[in-house]
This record gives structure tokens, sequence and C-alpha cells, in this order.
């Protein structure tokens, strides 16, 4: 079957089902996912480890950018994390891969000015799930983020960037490489989001299950 190009929904479905219906845990998905952005930072910007800065949020892409944070330190990057999210507001899996990045003394700041810098930049603010604007101090970090010489890496999405449109919500990371998870993203092909997104990878070995809406009907009802 040829590999479908999804929506933001169609995502979060098949990682639903996933995750409570096949039982692979969302910390495997997870770590999997980081696996292929550190594979392809290694393969591909091997030159860029001087200094990396994972910039991430508190829900599940900010998580994956944790592990991917812990892989490059592991191989040798040097690596220090900026955190942009409300930690009040951290999902499950990511405050999990905090607490191992803890353990392994990677710095982590709330100060933008260590994007100053940085040699390569992990973009791990929204991933697939922003629904509007982007705003507040997000906007200033973004910026910062282009405004840098760095190479940028998006996960999953180039933060800003709407998954189903490719429009930018106000402003949007302009990255060098996307790393999508699964299945190519409707946004990353269409407007705006074709130019940011740099050259997409799509890691498409992460076990998620392809569920049609029909499948995603006919299993509710049972």
């Amino acid at each position: 079957m040829e590999k479908p190009i999804v929506t933001a929904a169609q995502m979060k479905r098949c990682d639903t089902y996933t995750i409570k219906q096949i039982g692979i845990p969302s910390l495997v998905l997870m770590e999997r996912a980081a696996l292929a952005v550190r594979d392809e930072i290694l393969n591909a910007l091997p030159i860029y480890l001087k200094h990396v800065v994972v910039v991430a949020g508190s829900g599940n892409n900010g998580g994956d950018g944790l592990a991917v944070a812990r892989m490059l330190k592991i191989a040798g990057a040097n690596v220090t994390i900026l955190n942009v999210g409300n930690p009040d507001h951290a999902s499950k899996e990511h405050q999990v891969q905090d607490h191992i990045c803890q353990y392994y003394r990677i710095p982590e700041t709330n100060d933008p000015s260590v994007l100053n810098d940085a040699t390569l930049i992990v973009d791990a603010i929204f991933g697939i799930g922003i629904d509007r604007p982007v705003a507040g101090h997000y906007v200033d970090v973004i910026n910062a983020i282009n405004d840098s010489k760095a190479a940028k890496v998006a996960v999953d999405m180039p933060s800003g960037i709407n998954t189903d449109t490719g429009e930018i919500m106000g402003t949007a990371v302009k990255a060098d490489l996307t790393v999508t998870f699964a299945f190519n993203k409707l946004g990353l092909t269409k407007n705006e989001g074709q130019q940011y997104a740099g050259r997409v990878i799509i890691a498409d070995d992460m076990g998620t299950y392809w569920i049609d809406e029909h499948e995603s009907h006919s299993d509710q009802n049972s």
C-alpha cells in the first residue's frame, strides 16, 4: 500500500490506536522517533555537533527532543536543552525524558541567549499539535532560532507550521531538515510548509499502525 500523507487528526488517531489497541507504549514510540532524528543528524550533519541546542516545549514533541538530546550526548555531542514550555503542563512522557536527561547531567536553561553560540538547533517545540497562532515568549524564541546561523533540524514539523495546511501560524521555524514520523504530513507538502521544512525525511519504521476512518469507527463500535 502506498504510504498516506496525513493530517494532524489522522496521525493522532494512528498513534492512539498503536498505543491503546496494539499496546506499543508511547515512550517506545518516542524512543524510536528520537533515534530517527539522532541517526539523521549523525549521518547528515556531523560537523555541527560542537554545540547542539535542543529547544523543547512541554508536550510530547518536547519529550522527543529531550530524548534526542540524551542520545546526541551519548554519541559525544556537546548538548544544551533550552526549555520553552510550561513545566506545569508537561506531559508524563516529557517528565520521564526530563528525569533521564537530569541523570545524564545535560545542562538545561530557560535563557534563549544560549542560541547565540549554537552550531545546531533541534526544534522540538510544538510538533503536529499547534492549532492557534504562535504567541508570547514562543515568538521571541522562534525568531531567535531563525536569526541563528546554526543548522536547524525540526522534529516532526517545523514549529509554527500548520500540520494540515502548511500555513505559517504567525511565525514558524525555518528548518534545513525535518524528520517526520511514520507518515508524511500534509502541511509539509503545501504552502509555506514546503519551504520551511527544508529537506524532509520520513522515518517510516516507527511501528505506528495505519488506521483509516472506517477501521477507527468499526473499532470504536466493537
